[in-house]
């Protein structure tokens, strides 16, 4: 992948959610909703805070985070879709 973010931006792969429920019924995926979850792959150098000092990005290359429903901007690169989206937009790191 050739896309470097800038600022405090991230790029974001959704993740696939379930397509089966708990009580085994199936999901269409026209009736699936969008993944609210994704792993990053690839982090800015961040943001310039009033003092133009650096604050770096409290992500990383790696983390699966959750984000909100219509957070972001979709792109395509390769064929793959992918979204970027602020640090700012995102709601938490998901720990395994």
């Amino acid at each position: 992948m050739k896309l470097r973010p800038l600022h405090d931006r991230v790029i974001v792969k959704r993740v696939d959610s379930e397509t089966k429920t708990a009580s085994g019924i199936v999901i269409p995926d026209a009736a699936a909703e969008k993944p609210d979850q994704g792993e990053i792959l690839a982090v800015g150098p961040g943001r310039r805070n009033d003092k133009g000092d650096l604050v770096a990005p409290n992500v990383k290359v790696g983390d699966r985070v959750l984000f909100g429903k219509y957070s972001g901007q979709t792109v395509k690169v390769d064929g793959e879709e992918l979204l970027v989206m602020k640090e700012d937009d995102l709601f938490a790191v998901v720990e395994k």
